[in-house]
């Protein structure tokens, strides 16, 4: 499939049937396969492969940028699929299996929805209840596209609509081939039922270029492709592609289709470049980086915590250094063991066999296949090399994030969609257009992010602790950042921790003074307000934004600050001892194992234990800032950090990157920042003064986070009923 936007498109419809063509939309690359397997020698628009089906129902990469959508079941002897350029896997909006020998894929395509229905009717000699139930699926799924919707059909029929049209016009042209059997009348029927046409018989070929299926002295039409009447103008040529074959026996039906569709104006998606971070694991890299920063720092005139003049050297002189990744996403090359022995012994191999087709002497002819074995024997040995390096580093600590990305690659792969462009609104409408899907990820988001329980105001104050505060340490940075985790996304300003390890000791020296003037005035840069939610998919609907989910993405230099402040904070806060989740020395699996023990003991001693469990649903996003401040001056938090912390939620901009840009910023008033290095604590921070009436010593009263999400658990147990539940 290939997109072609021009103001001046050739009209190509039939004589009676004018069109005004202001944009278009040139289908290629799009292939409906009926018997899904490898094999035949295929064109670079096909798989070349082994004489092998898939079974099963998922999705999977063949190679050459394709992506094949398929349903096969156990047996060998039905199946169908679709092929589709993996760069327009994107437009697909929903797949539907219907049984093993019917699918269909809907994909939005500049505002038109293109329907691609495969099929796979069961052959002459099948009972006529197997017919029947065939006709009954595709009747189905016809029915359930609406009219206003396009519709491509692509099927072995294993029928013959016959050459000429007398009494069937309408639904088809002239040029078939042999006589109209039963299975074929059954075609003409199901296109008279839900007016569309055969799109094979209204051009006028060869003979050649009109035979689908070619077996032994058999050459008859069986393969065909249908569509809407009324998109008939659409179509510009259809024939059978001579020589290339998908399957045994079987020939290619190449129709071309251009979707005449508005032009409209849509703005051009930024492609996110990214500073190539990651090479400062390299000690080379790392320490021209040093130098090059060192070198452009003392060319301007920089105050030791100016950090606006200093993040923009910095970014500047790691997108110099480092460079920068095209934005583009990876692709998982079948070739990537590629390697120059191979790529001279391939070459090689091609000049003898031009050398042989100019002069077939003998010499030639051997020298030839001397090198075919040579050229497979380079390829084997390349396979085994970049196989056995790639096993030993996945054997590696290092090589663990390669296993699960190639796991996570794998897991993608088999996914029918895993990126769309549309998104339903609240009324479950479509939407289609960049700005109103933009519109309803932020509606959605900015709901949720801000939804607060109802709860009763808090009357009583409390009395601030006003203290003088000491100055932030150069040893306490050093720890901070130490404690920091690398490989981590990076936030909106660009500027990842390892920035800082790199440059060592000067960056304590910056940090600290950087740290102190915000210590001083409360009020940090204001880059770092800035929060990115890329949005990752959950089970179920894919057009239904309550699918998704995500995870915010804040400054790292930020949250080294918050580190400092969460360091002082657990100093002067007492945390009772019932509480297991976020404190050291503690964990969730400790709380469990002792509450099993508990229940063990009981069990054995033939005595009664009631426990109650309470799950804070979305704990962090629901936390009342205003009881946030609360509960640290109950804690016996300085004015200070207090103020410090507000400062942190001050201004706060949050933007939502989806499929198609990023969203406007909008504010969030409610709740603790996901993904913070300060807000476990904080959270603990809340728990700890909201549960001091009901609390008991361990095992009676334990709390610890969910794990599976960022929430609280907390348990009461007791030796009688009423105990657990007050």
């Amino acid at each position: 499939m290939r997109i072609v936007s021009t103001n001046f498109i050739p009209d190509r419809s039939r004589p009676g049937l004018t069109t005004t063509a202001i944009g278009a939309v040139d289908l290629q690359g799009l292939l409906l396969v009926e018997e899904v397997e490898e094999g035949g020698e295929c064109t670079d628009r096909e798989k070349r492969g082994k004489e092998t089906r898939w079974k099963g129902s998922k999705a999977r990469s063949i190679g050459a940028g394709f992506k094949l959508f398929y349903y096969g079941v156990d047996s060998k002897r039905n199946g169908v699929g679709v092929v589709l350029k993996e760069e327009f896997v994107r437009n697909i909006l929903e797949v539907k299996r219907v049984s093993d020998r019917v699918m269909s894929l809907k994909l939005e395509i500049e505002g038109v929805m293109l329907n691609v229905v495969s099929g796979y009717a069961p052959q002459v000699g099948c009972e006529l209840e197997e017919k029947e139930r065939f006709w009954s699926e595709l009747d189905e799924v016809m029915e359930s596209i609406p009219m206003g919707e396009r519709v491509v059909i692509g099927a072995d029929f294993n029928g013959h609509v016959g050459e000429g049209n007398t009494g069937d016009e309408e639904v088809m042209g002239k040029f078939g081939v042999k006589e109209m059997n039963l299975e074929g009348q059954m075609v003409v029927d199901f296109a008279k039922r839900m007016d569309i046409a055969v799109v094979n018989t209204y051009f006028q070929k060869r003979k050649e270029h009109r035979v689908t299926y070619k077996s032994g002295g058999r050459r008859t039409q069986v393969d065909y492709i249908l569509c809407r009447r009324g998109n008939l103008k659409e179509i510009s040529d259809c024939k059978v592609v001579v020589g290339e074959s998908v399957a045994r026996q079987h020939r290619m039906v190449v129709c071309r289709m251009t979707l005449r569709v508005c032009k409209t104006k849509t703005s051009k998606i930024e492609i996110e470049k990214k500073t190539k971070w990651w090479k400062l694991k390299k000690e080379e890299c790392c320490e021209e980086f040093r130098q090059k920063l060192r070198q452009a720092l003392a060319g301007q005139v920089v105050l030791p915590d100016d950090w606006e003049t200093t993040a923009d050297v910095i970014r500047e002189t790691g997108r110099k250094v480092l460079g920068v990744s095209s934005g583009r996403k990876k692709e998982d090359k079948e070739t990537w063991w590629w390697n120059e022995e191979v790529q001279d012994s391939i070459q090689k191999k091609r000049l003898a066999k031009k050398k042989w087709d100019i002069d077939r002497t003998e010499k030639n002819r051997q020298e030839c296949k001397e090198l075919q074995r040579r050229v497979k024997r380079e390829v084997s040995k390349a396979k085994q090399k970049a196989y056995d390096e790639l096993y030993t580093r996945l054997d590696t600590r290092e090589g663990e994030k390669d296993l699960y990305r190639l796991a996570r690659q794998r897991d993608r792969d088999g996914k029918d969609v895993h990126h769309v462009r549309v998104i339903k609104d609240r009324d479950r409408r479509v939407l289609t257009s960049e700005e109103s899907v933009q519109r309803r990820w932020k509606e959605y988001f900015e709901e949720l992010m801000n939804e607060e329980n109802e709860r009763e105001k808090r009357i009583e104050g409390v009395n601030s602790v006003e203290q003088k505060v000491d100055k932030i340490r150069k040893d306490e940075v050093r720890k901070a950042l130490k404690r920091m985790k690398s490989g981590k996304a990076v936030g909106p300003d660009d500027i990842l921790v390892e920035v800082w390890k790199c440059l060592g000791e000067a960056a304590v020296e910056f940090l600290t003074s950087l740290f102190n003037r915000v210590l001083e005035s409360e009020k940090m840069p204001e880059e770092w307000r800035s929060v990115l939610v890329p949005i990752f998919k959950n089970k179920g609907d894919m057009q239904s934004c309550s699918n998704y989910r995500g995870i915010k993405l804040m400054s790292h230099t930020m949250k080294l600050w918050e580190r400092v402040v969460e360091a002082r904070l657990r100093k002067v806060v007492e945390i009772c001892e019932q509480q297991y989740g976020f404190m050291p020395r503690k964990s969730t699996t400790d709380a469990i194992f002792a509450l099993r023990i508990l229940m063990e003991k009981y069990r054995d001693g033939q005595r009664e234990l009631h426990c109650v469990f309470v799950d804070l649903e979305k704990a962090y996003d629901r936390v009342p800032r205003e009881e946030l401040w609360y509960c640290m001056r109950k804690s016996g938090v300085a004015e200070k950090y207090v103020r410090v912390v507000q400062d942190m939620y001050e201004r706060s901009r949050t933007v939502v990157r989806c499929a198609v840009g990023q969203t406007e910023e909008f504010k969030v008033e409610v709740g603790l920042h996901q993904g913070s290095a300060l807000s476990p604590f904080l959270f603990a921070i809340v728990m700890d003064q909201l549960s001091e009436e009901v609390r008991q010593e361990s095992p009676w009263t334990m709390m610890f986070a969910d794990g599976a999400k960022p929430g609280e658990v907390e348990v009461c147990a007791g030796e009688k009923r009423n105990e657990g539940q007050s």
